[in-house]
């Protein structure tokens, strides 16, 4: 799922490849909390899984991309290591949440996630054209593919529950 602002358009345009990094981290975030969100708001089994595998993978390219940034921008690899050695744990529990299911639009959220994947596949890519560091479009090509995986996947669940056919979409 991609960053975007309520007109659906990335934030500012990213011109230095540690920028397009960021970018993307801002992407995975997104992605994990709109995911996150879907979940706490949903008593669907079957489609919180889904959301839950694919939150694994928004971490996993989180935790990719990061280290890519580490490794090619000194301050904030500096920032990491003067931060590294901090262990603060949670001082109280987190506040309760009583979702209110009735109301949810799953479909919507779903069709949502499909728009996201299918976004952050067109950002990837352009930063993928535009990136000279074999390691980064290798880790970027991954990731691609995880998120056209993701969107098919999303489909399949949209499909299931969305009495209206997609043009005979299987």
């Amino acid at each position: 799922m991609s960053y975007t602002n309520p007109k659906g358009q990335p934030q500012g345009i990213a011109i230095l490849d540690t920028n397009k990094l960021r970018e993307i981290l801002i992407s995975e975030i997104d992605a994990i909390n709109g995911y996150e969100e879907h979940i706490a708001n949903s008593n669907m089994e079957d489609i919180n899984e889904v959301w839950k595998y694919i939150i694994e993978d928004e971490k996993k390219h989180y935790g990719l991309i990061l280290s890519l940034l580490r490794k090619y921008d000194p301050m904030q690899y500096q920032a990491y290591r003067e931060h590294i050695n901090i262990k603060a744990g949670p001082k109280s529990p987190m506040q309760t949440y009583t979702p209110d299911y009735n109301k949810q639009l799953i479909l919507n959220n779903i069709r949502e996630d499909i728009k996201g994947e299918f976004e952050a596949v067109l950002l990837y890519e352009q930063h993928l054209a535009s990136m000279p560091y074999p390691d980064i479009q290798n880790v970027l090509y991954t990731i691609i593919n995880e998120e056209k995986g993701h969107a098919e996947h999303l489909t399949l669940l949209l499909l299931k529950y969305d009495t209206d056919r997609y043009n005979g979409l299987e």
